[in-house]
């Protein structure tokens, strides 16, 4: 007679299996081309100097702007400088906050790694203790008499 039987979540079977990283399908010598152009120039255009760079050329045509008027200086701030260096701004703290993400995401993959280690743990001891009480039932069965009230 057992005392518990455990049920393992069904995560815990597939955590037993090996791991199998993603990895994009492969399409070809011009899809990889692509990738390696599309991530090469997004990681030069979502730096600060890149962004100091775009902003030294907005200025180069920021006297030309205010000579024109009124309507040319809000084109120019709004298609010119606005377009030009927020873009790489915007990269900029997108790659702050997905780096910050990555830290989270792996500070609650390790919390959980923990979890799971002190509740395997807790099983070890429950189970401990269910084979004890077992022997002291097993035990104390033994020594009765038949017939008599304990």
């Amino acid at each position: 007679m057992k005392i518990y039987e455990q049920d393992p979540h069904p995560h815990i079977k597939l955590r037993k299996q090996p791991v199998r990283r993603f990895k994009a399908p492969s399409e070809g010598p011009i899809s990889r081309f692509n990738t390696f152009l599309g991530e090469r120039i997004t990681r030069s255009v979502g730096t600060m100097w890149c962004a100091y760079v775009f902003a030294l050329i907005a200025l180069i045509s920021l006297p030309d702007a205010i000579h024109t008027g009124t309507s040319a200086l809000i084109s120019w701030i709004a298609q010119t400088f606005l377009q030009l260096v927020l873009l790489s701004i915007i990269m900029v703290g997108q790659k702050v906050e997905g780096a910050a993400a990555d830290v989270r995401a792996d500070d609650t993959y390790k919390d959980a790694e923990a979890i799971l280690h002190e509740a395997l743990e807790i099983q070890k001891h429950l189970q401990a203790q269910d084979e004890l009480l077992q022997r002291l039932i097993d035990t104390n069965q033994n020594h009765e008499k038949p017939g008599s009230v304990a």
